[in-house]
């Protein structure tokens, strides 16, 4: 039965404290996020209760709601409501700063600012792929301007990452938009790179007898998003010391005069190493443990998520496709944990008396399996029952540690499913097709059989509400035999 989503988010509403305690909203895949004023007037059971929501996940800066594939119709409705959206709320009041507020900050400035870019970059991703697959096919020879128009259309999203980049920090940081786009798209420039590409080769490249340090832009996530941050500083500041009478002209001049030296000269080159060392780190990670890396990320990968963790690594993927054209830890890692989650999907499904939850469990495992979604199956299903997450992680690490040894490595970066498969397809390797077709049989079959095996305490139909019962730990009226 399709939902009432402007009931669900009224409710949503209700149990976060009402319109007047809502900073502001936005939305990933599959969750709200709210930016709160006061966390004490969040109702956390009366959240999970709402029939509709899979689950509920507080960080420092954020209360996420998840919804599912459908998050986009409750977000809309969410703004029916009148809804501050994330470019339209109020600065938050200042908070107590300490180590850890920090790094959830870091984290919630990434996430916020990658999530809205996801589609694009999964869009370019799959094009590129496309071209690959009708070159195998011999549909059109290599070099056809053909296959060259589609790999321009695919590589469009990642050439422009750092101007994607800054038109979301710019939502995210509350600052011009059309500034931070001229800003990062000096860093793009023709003209610019051609001058980075004659520092590289040992050209002195200087800015007011500054050194220029070579760096390559294109591809990047880091640099950008330090920029704008930067950039909503220098915007407020600006903005303090100019004359109203001249703000027109003068402010826009010399915030651009101002922010893009400071992008070019230092901030810019500290983003590259950041994010440089940040791959290198988790490459050096995979180099000295091999196949058992991967097979370690399958199995957290589910825990990743459930935190919103694994977003960490979009950058981190994006420039080592970029650099080499393929990554081979963490891509290859979601297929076992993508399909495990379906897998233990399927057998709740088989398995369970709730009809409600075969139909939640059905459509979740569809999702997971079929798309590469997981979250509906890993808050609808897993998390809510215990035991089918625990089937799901043995599986994605013994899944993982399969793809590992098979040396499987994403050309792209959607999220691994049945129709993203052809992703890890390598044409000067045909025998990985089977590996793949391998892994995603064996993380369905393994994690159904492991969720039949370690059973699941089964949810009565006339329980109310199933999910505050699962989610606080409390145990429901007349509990049933857990089921094997």
């Amino acid at each position: 039965m399709p939902k009432n989503y402007a009931q669900i988010s009224r409710a949503i509403v209700n149990a976060v404290g009402g319109l007047e305690n809502i900073e502001a909203v936005t939305h990933c895949m599959t969750r709200l996020r709210f930016v709160v004023k006061d966390r004490a007037q969040v109702d956390n059971a009366a959240l999970k209760a709402i029939d509709g929501v899979m689950g509920v996940v507080n960080t420092d800066t954020q209360c996420q709601v998840i919804i599912g594939n459908n998050v986009g119709k409750a977000y809309q409705e969410l703004l029916n409501l009148g809804m501050p959206s994330a470019d339209g709320g109020r600065p938050a009041a200042p908070r107590k700063w300490s180590l850890k507020r920090v790094g959830a900050g870091i984290l919630d400035a990434l996430i916020g600012t990658m999530s809205p870019l996801i589609p694009a970059i999964i869009g370019g991703s799959m094009v590129k792929l496309l071209a690959m697959i009708l070159a195998m096919a011999g549909v059109f020879e290599n070099g056809s301007t053909t296959l060259q128009l589609l790999n321009v259309i695919g590589d469009g999203a990642f050439f422009f990452l750092p101007v994607m980049v800054a038109a979301s920090a710019a939502v995210k940081f509350k600052t011009n938009m059309s500034l931070a786009i001229a800003i990062a798209g000096v860093l793009v420039h023709p003209n610019f790179i051609d001058l980075m590409a004659k520092a590289a080769q040992g050209q002195p490249v200087e800015f007011t007898f500054i050194p220029v340090t070579a760096v390559k832009y294109t591809y990047t996530v880091i640099p950008a998003l330090c920029m704008t941050w930067i950039l909503s500083y220098i915007e407020k500041g600006v903005d303090r010391i100019t004359p109203a009478v001249t703000k027109n002209f003068l402010k826009p001049m010399l915030i651009v005069l101002i922010a893009a030296p400071v992008a070019i000269i230092i901030i810019g080159p500290l983003g590259i190493w950041i994010g440089t060392g940040i791959s290198s780190l988790v490459y050096t990670i995979h180099g000295y443990l091999g196949w058992l890396s991967v097979a370690i990320m399958g199995a957290l990968w589910p825990l990743l998520v459930v935190t919103g963790m694994h977003r960490v690594f979009t950058p981190t993927i994006i420039q080592t496709i970029a650099e080499t054209g393929k990554e081979g830890m963490v891509m290859p890692s979601e297929i076992g944990a993508n399909l495990s989650l379906g897998g233990s999907s399927l057998a709740v499904a088989l398995r369970t008396k709730n009809p409600e939850l075969r139909q939640t469990a059905l459509a979740a495992a569809a999702s997971a399996i079929v798309a590469g979604i997981s979250e509906p199956a890993l808050y609808g299903v897993a998390v809510r029952l215990k035991r089918p997450l625990i089937a799901s992680v043995i599986s994605g690490f013994v899944c993982g540690a399969v793809a590992g040894l098979g040396g499987l490595a994403s050309h792209s970066m959607a999220s691994p499913g049945l129709f993203t498969s052809v992703q890890f397809f390598d044409p000067a390797n045909p025998i990985s097709v089977a590996w793949v077709v391998g892994v995603m049989i064996l993380a369905v079959v393994l994690s159904f059989v492991l969720t039949l095996i370690l059973g699941f305490e089964d949810i009565p139909e006339t329980e109310e509400p199933p999910r505050a019962a699962s989610a606080q730990g409390t145990e429901p009226v007349n509990r049933p035999a857990p089921v094997r």
